[in-house]
């Protein structure tokens, strides 16, 4: 397999230096962009796939019918975070 490059990053010198400032020992400024580039794309590909399964499970609610109305969803989700608050606030 070929080596390729990305096209090169213009950058201004303030955000240069907060990357520099920010590399590990024996860190380069590439390996630490590589490294974003890489996790960017599974941010997205994991953020595909969860919109995915989201439009899959609607589909198959309306042709079900089987699902549960957005109110009461976000009603049982106050109720899971109010009982979470509870949980930490209480020692």
């Amino acid at each position: 397999m070929k080596n390729t490059t990305l096209p090169p990053l213009r950058v201004d010198e303030a955000l240069r230096a907060a990357v520099e400032s920010l590399l590990r020992e024996g860190e380069t400024l590439s390996s630490f962009m590589l490294e974003a580039v890489r996790l960017n794309i599974e941010r997205r590909e994991t953020q595909r796939e969860f919109i995915a399964r989201g439009l899959q499970a609607r589909d198959h609610g309306c042709l079900t019918n089987d699902y549960v109305p957005a109110e009461a969803m976000l009603s049982r989700l106050d109720g899971v975070l109010a009982r979470a608050r509870n949980k930490t606030a209480t020692p």
